[in-house]
């Protein structure tokens, strides 16, 4: 059969994604066609070396995604532009917000054949409490409904149906777009093994940036709630300080650091280790998530699930009553949080049960290879 080699450009604001989150699709893509990436610079030697060995052609930006900085952002913007016109390619897939809403308006007045800008969580600026600048977010909207302007090249791809929902009732899409949602980034099930899980000590194990919409001071104060009564129970924290609009506060930080509650182990390169000595995945996040790859990862590992009922995080949650695999909480309640952690105290059995739970729901809806497959289709791309 023969196969058109395409050239794919993918732009994103940080460099560890595009391994982490993107490694099997560009493993994919490079097979039988050119991928093109513009990411920030890379740090990691292993991301560096890994790319050059897919023979993935490299630019390196200094977008900043976290932060707001005009000169910064018409940098970035003027590169992009440049980048576009001389690799012309045939497919231009964006991923997280600066990338999409620069990148998708360049990428239409240059012309793309298809461009696939992909949403992987909406943040605080597209919620209705939002405390940020109201300036800011009015903005980031506007910026957002100019660049996804309904196209006929235009494959817009979200990774819940609630975000894709959240933009249609803003106005920001409506029924001229072409939209698609996929299961997440997936998860890699054969990176990631199962493992039984270890019920002593109980351990809870919390992967995130540290920023308040992730639930770290649930978290916390969940924690210390549990070793009042229970302090055999292991608390861990895996993750960077983020000292972006969110960050938490330093004197949370102090309190997370200092050792007392919490085990604080920064940022790994592989969490693998960690979630296998692990008993319990926790994420109270609050919003702004695509699917949380953190608790994929635990779920394909084989570990129960505490997360919050908001959007992204319900999705890894399974609704059927006989395949249980974790719980949903109410956002910003650490008392909730407490309470399901005590119920796998009491209950350690159904960590494994739950576990094994977990796993097959990984399996059947978000192998790595199911999303791929589907992001292909999007793509007009030959497997």
């Amino acid at each position: 059969m023969n196969i058109t080699r395409k050239k794919i450009f993918i732009v994103c604001d940080s460099s560890r994604s595009l391994l982490d989150f993107r490694g099997k699709l560009i493993e994919k893509m490079q097979q039988h066609n050119q991928v093109y990436v513009f990411t920030p610079k890379i740090e990691q030697e292993s991301v560096r070396n890994k790319l050059k060995e897919l023979n993935v052609i490299t630019y390196e930006s200094k977008l900043d995604g976290s932060n707001v900085s005009i000169l910064s952002d018409l940098r970035f913007i003027f590169s992009l532009y440049k980048l576009i016109k001389q690799i012309k390619p045939d497919i231009f897939f964006p991923y997280t917000f600066k990338p999409v809403i620069y990148g998708s308006f360049l990428a239409k007045i240059c012309k793309v054949k298809l461009i696939a800008p992909m949403l992987t969580g909406l943040g605080y600026n597209f919620t209705d409490n939002s405390s940020s600048n109201k300036l800011i977010v009015k903005i980031t909207r506007l910026l957002l409904k100019l660049s996804l302007q309904p196209n006929p090249h235009l494959n817009i791809i979200f990774q819940n149906k609630d975000d894709s929902q959240r933009l249609i009732d803003l106005k920001i899409l409506n029924k001229k777009h072409q939209v698609y949602v996929v299961n997440g980034s997936g998860v890699d099930l054969s990176h990631y093994h199962y493992s039984k899980p270890s019920t002593s000590p109980i351990t809870f194990l919390m992967v995130s940036r540290l920023i308040n919409a992730k639930g770290i001071k649930e978290y916390y104060d969940a924690a210390k709630l549990i070793k009042q009564r229970f302090p055999q129970a292991v608390f861990k924290l895996i993750g960077p300080y983020d000292p972006n609009i969110d960050a938490i506060a330093p004197d949370l930080y102090q309190k997370i650091a200092s050792g007392d509650t919490i085990q604080y182990m920064g940022q790994v390169d592989d969490v693998r280790p960690d979630i296998e000595r692990s008993s319990v995945m926790v994420l109270p996040s609050y919003y702004g998530e695509g699917v949380p790859r953190c608790v994929l990862e635990g779920m394909a590992i084989g570990r129960a699930v505490i997360t919050c009922d908001s959007v992204g995080c319900r999705e890894t949650v399974n609704t059927d009553p006989e395949q249980p695999n974790g719980f949903l909480i109410p956002v910003k309640d650490a008392g909730a949080l407490a309470s399901k952690m005590e119920y796998f105290i009491n209950n350690s059995d159904d960590i494994i049960a739950y576990g094994n739970k977990g796993h097959e729901f990984a399996k059947t809806k978000f192998d790595v290879n199911i999303v791929n497959a589907e992001l292909f289709k999007i793509m007009h791309l030959q497997a």
